[in-house]
């Protein structure tokens, strides 16, 4: 959580909000794909990429 914290404090005082969609994103996928290997519904996902 401590990395979290860190990273939102660069963020906020380097005024990089642009990065903000692209973590976002990247954690995103990485759930998805977590979910996919545990999964059934992981034969769909694979069709998508």
């Amino acid at each position: 959580m401590e990395f979290l914290r860190d990273l939102f404090a660069f963020l906020r005082e380097r005024r990089k909000w642009w990065l903000l969609p692209l973590i976002l994103i990247i954690l995103l996928i990485g759930a998805l794909l977590i979910f996919a290997e545990s999964s059934a519904v992981g034969s769909f996902i694979y069709t998508l990429f």
